[in-house]
Protein backbone atom coordinates (compact mmCIF):
# COMPACT_ATOMS: atom_id res chain seq x y z
CA UNK A 1 0.00 0.00 0.00
CA UNK A 2 1.55 3.34 -1.05
CA UNK A 3 2.15 5.92 1.69
CA UNK A 4 -0.52 8.55 2.18
CA UNK A 5 0.16 12.21 1.43
CA UNK A 6 0.20 12.92 5.17
CA UNK A 7 3.30 10.74 5.61
CA UNK A 8 5.29 12.19 2.71
CA UNK A 9 7.91 14.87 3.12
CA UNK A 10 8.47 16.85 -0.05
CA UNK A 11 11.31 19.33 -0.42
CA UNK A 12 10.48 21.78 -3.19
CA UNK A 13 12.56 24.85 -2.31
CA UNK A 14 16.02 24.88 -3.86
CA UNK A 15 16.89 28.55 -3.49
CA UNK A 16 19.76 27.71 -1.17
CA UNK A 17 21.56 26.04 -4.08
CA UNK A 18 21.72 29.16 -6.23
CA UNK A 19 25.42 29.85 -5.92
CA UNK A 20 26.58 33.45 -6.49
CA UNK A 21 29.78 32.31 -8.20
CA UNK A 22 31.29 29.46 -10.17
CA UNK A 23 34.61 27.68 -10.04
CA UNK A 24 37.03 27.63 -12.92
CA UNK A 25 40.45 26.00 -13.29
CA UNK A 26 42.06 29.41 -12.82
CA UNK A 27 40.19 30.14 -9.59
CA UNK A 28 41.53 27.23 -7.53
CA UNK A 29 45.02 26.51 -6.21
CA UNK A 30 47.04 23.61 -7.66
CA UNK A 31 47.00 21.70 -4.36
CA UNK A 32 43.46 21.00 -3.08
CA UNK A 33 44.68 20.98 0.54
CA UNK A 34 46.00 24.51 0.03
CA UNK A 35 42.64 25.43 -1.47
CA UNK A 36 40.88 23.93 1.53
CA UNK A 37 42.94 25.99 3.97
CA UNK A 38 42.13 29.18 2.06
CA UNK A 39 38.43 28.39 2.07
CA UNK A 40 38.48 27.44 5.75
CA UNK A 41 40.17 30.71 6.72
CA UNK A 42 37.48 32.61 4.83
CA UNK A 43 34.71 30.56 6.47
CA UNK A 44 36.15 31.07 9.97
CA UNK A 45 36.78 34.80 9.52
CA UNK A 46 34.67 37.28 11.55
CA UNK A 47 31.36 38.11 9.88
CA UNK A 48 30.99 41.71 8.69
CA UNK A 49 27.51 42.00 10.21
CA UNK A 50 28.62 40.60 13.59
CA UNK A 51 32.39 40.29 14.20
CA UNK A 52 31.70 38.15 17.29
CA UNK A 53 30.54 35.39 14.94
CA UNK A 54 32.28 33.66 12.05
CA UNK A 55 31.15 33.89 8.44
CA UNK A 56 30.13 30.23 8.63
CA UNK A 57 28.68 28.89 11.84
CA UNK A 58 30.92 26.08 13.13
CA UNK A 59 33.00 25.69 9.95
CA UNK A 60 34.93 22.88 11.67
CA UNK A 61 31.88 20.58 11.73
CA UNK A 62 32.86 17.60 9.58
CA UNK A 63 30.95 14.48 8.59
CA UNK A 64 33.03 11.32 8.85
CA UNK A 65 31.85 8.11 7.22
CA UNK A 66 33.27 4.74 8.16
CA UNK A 67 32.37 1.20 7.18
CA UNK A 68 32.14 -1.97 9.22
CA UNK A 69 33.96 -5.14 8.26
CA UNK A 70 30.75 -6.48 6.71
CA UNK A 71 30.20 -3.37 4.57
CA UNK A 72 27.67 -1.41 6.64
CA UNK A 73 28.36 2.35 6.43
CA UNK A 74 28.00 4.77 9.33
CA UNK A 75 28.22 8.57 9.35
CA UNK A 76 28.49 11.09 12.16
CA UNK A 77 29.70 14.66 12.69
CA UNK A 78 32.95 15.44 14.49
CA UNK A 79 35.07 18.58 14.84
CA UNK A 80 38.01 19.06 12.52
CA UNK A 81 41.02 20.03 14.62
CA UNK A 82 43.86 20.19 12.11
CA UNK A 83 44.40 20.23 8.36
CA UNK A 84 47.85 20.27 6.80
CA UNK A 85 49.93 18.50 4.17
CA UNK A 86 49.49 15.24 6.10
CA UNK A 87 45.69 15.32 6.03
CA UNK A 88 42.67 16.03 8.22
CA UNK A 89 42.68 15.33 11.98
CA UNK A 90 39.88 14.81 14.50
CA UNK A 91 39.94 13.42 18.03
CA UNK A 92 37.70 10.86 19.66
CA UNK A 93 37.41 7.89 22.00
CA UNK A 94 39.27 4.89 20.59
CA UNK A 95 36.57 2.56 21.94
CA UNK A 96 33.79 4.29 19.98
CA UNK A 97 32.09 2.65 17.03
CA UNK A 98 33.87 4.86 14.50
CA UNK A 99 37.26 3.99 15.98
CA UNK A 100 36.51 0.28 15.99
CA UNK A 101 35.46 0.49 12.34
CA UNK A 102 38.57 2.49 11.42
CA UNK A 103 40.76 -0.10 13.12
CA UNK A 104 39.07 -2.90 11.19
CA UNK A 105 38.76 -1.02 7.90
CA UNK A 106 41.23 1.92 7.85
CA UNK A 107 39.63 4.11 5.21
CA UNK A 108 37.13 6.94 5.60
CA UNK A 109 35.36 9.70 3.72
CA UNK A 110 34.81 13.21 5.04
CA UNK A 111 32.66 16.15 4.02
CA UNK A 112 32.30 19.74 5.19
CA UNK A 113 29.36 21.88 4.07
CA UNK A 114 29.46 25.66 4.42
CA UNK A 115 25.97 26.82 3.53
CA UNK A 116 26.62 30.52 4.06
CA UNK A 117 29.26 30.63 1.32
CA UNK A 118 27.82 27.90 -0.93
CA UNK A 119 30.85 25.66 -0.60
CA UNK A 120 31.60 22.07 0.29
CA UNK A 121 34.74 19.99 0.58
CA UNK A 122 34.99 16.23 0.56
CA UNK A 123 37.77 13.68 0.54
CA UNK A 124 38.35 9.93 0.72
CA UNK A 125 41.51 8.33 2.02
CA UNK A 126 43.25 5.93 4.30
CA UNK A 127 43.44 6.69 8.02
CA UNK A 128 46.02 6.38 10.76
CA UNK A 129 46.09 7.10 14.46
CA UNK A 130 47.77 10.35 15.46
CA UNK A 131 50.94 9.66 17.46
CA UNK A 132 50.77 9.84 21.25
CA UNK A 133 52.79 13.05 21.56
CA UNK A 134 50.54 14.95 19.17
CA UNK A 135 47.43 13.65 20.94
CA UNK A 136 48.93 14.61 24.32
CA UNK A 137 49.63 18.15 23.14
CA UNK A 138 46.12 18.64 21.82
CA UNK A 139 44.52 17.08 24.91
CA UNK A 140 46.47 19.43 27.18
CA UNK A 141 45.08 22.42 25.25
CA UNK A 142 41.46 21.43 25.90
CA UNK A 143 39.40 23.10 28.65
CA UNK A 144 39.31 21.29 31.98
CA UNK A 145 35.70 20.20 31.51
CA UNK A 146 36.48 18.68 28.12
CA UNK A 147 39.44 16.76 29.52
CA UNK A 148 37.28 15.40 32.32
CA UNK A 149 34.56 14.50 29.83
CA UNK A 150 36.99 12.41 27.79
CA UNK A 151 37.44 10.18 30.85
CA UNK A 152 33.82 10.16 32.00
CA UNK A 153 31.79 9.77 28.82
CA UNK A 154 31.87 6.30 27.20
CA UNK A 155 31.11 7.01 23.55
CA UNK A 156 28.72 4.75 21.65
CA UNK A 157 27.46 3.27 24.94
CA UNK A 158 24.24 3.79 26.86
CA UNK A 159 24.81 5.30 30.31
CA UNK A 160 22.53 5.27 33.31
CA UNK A 161 21.17 8.47 34.82
CA UNK A 162 23.77 10.04 37.09
CA UNK A 163 26.55 7.74 35.89
CA UNK A 164 28.52 10.46 34.12
CA UNK A 165 28.24 12.84 37.09
CA UNK A 166 29.51 10.08 39.36
CA UNK A 167 32.48 9.45 37.07
CA UNK A 168 33.28 13.15 36.88
CA UNK A 169 33.42 13.33 40.66
CA UNK A 170 35.76 10.33 40.78
CA UNK A 171 38.04 11.84 38.13
CA UNK A 172 38.19 15.19 39.91
CA UNK A 173 39.08 13.46 43.17
CA UNK A 174 41.77 11.34 41.48
CA UNK A 175 43.46 13.91 39.24
CA UNK A 176 42.39 17.35 40.44
CA UNK A 177 43.22 19.85 37.69
CA UNK A 178 46.12 17.80 36.28
CA UNK A 179 44.15 15.45 34.06
CA UNK A 180 46.25 13.30 31.70
CA UNK A 181 45.06 12.02 28.35
CA UNK A 182 43.45 8.59 28.70
CA UNK A 183 45.06 5.89 26.58
CA UNK A 184 41.68 5.16 24.99
CA UNK A 185 41.38 8.70 23.59
CA UNK A 186 43.31 10.30 20.74
CA UNK A 187 43.38 11.49 17.16
CA UNK A 188 42.67 10.04 13.74
CA UNK A 189 44.18 11.43 10.55
CA UNK A 190 42.47 11.02 7.17
CA UNK A 191 45.13 11.03 4.45
CA UNK A 192 43.69 11.77 0.98
CA UNK A 193 46.87 10.49 -0.63
CA UNK A 194 45.28 8.34 -3.30
CA UNK A 195 42.16 10.44 -3.78
CA UNK A 196 42.10 14.18 -4.45
CA UNK A 197 40.37 16.55 -2.09
CA UNK A 198 37.31 17.83 -3.93
CA UNK A 199 36.44 21.50 -3.46
CA UNK A 200 33.14 22.50 -5.02
CA UNK A 201 30.76 25.39 -5.32
CA UNK A 202 27.30 24.14 -4.36
CA UNK A 203 25.18 24.78 -7.42
CA UNK A 204 22.58 23.06 -9.53
CA UNK A 205 24.61 24.14 -12.59
CA UNK A 206 28.22 23.21 -11.98
CA UNK A 207 30.40 21.25 -9.58
CA UNK A 208 34.07 21.49 -10.48
CA UNK A 209 36.57 19.20 -8.81
CA UNK A 210 39.60 20.75 -7.19
CA UNK A 211 42.66 19.69 -9.09
CA UNK A 212 44.66 16.78 -7.67
CA UNK A 213 48.09 17.38 -6.25
CA UNK A 214 50.86 17.94 -8.73
CA UNK A 215 52.16 14.67 -10.07
CA UNK A 216 48.95 12.70 -9.43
Amino acid sequence: MPPSDSTKLRVTSHNQYQSPSRLSPDSVLPDPLDQFREWFKAAAAPAETDPSKSVVREPEAMAVSTCSSDGVPSTRFVLLKQADSKGFVFYTNYTSRKSKELLANPVASIALYWREVHRQVRAVGRVEQVDAQESDEYFASRPLGSRMGAWASPQSNVVQEGEVDSRLAEIEEKFGNQIPRPEFWGGWRIIPQDNPVVCTIVSDILDLQGRARAGR
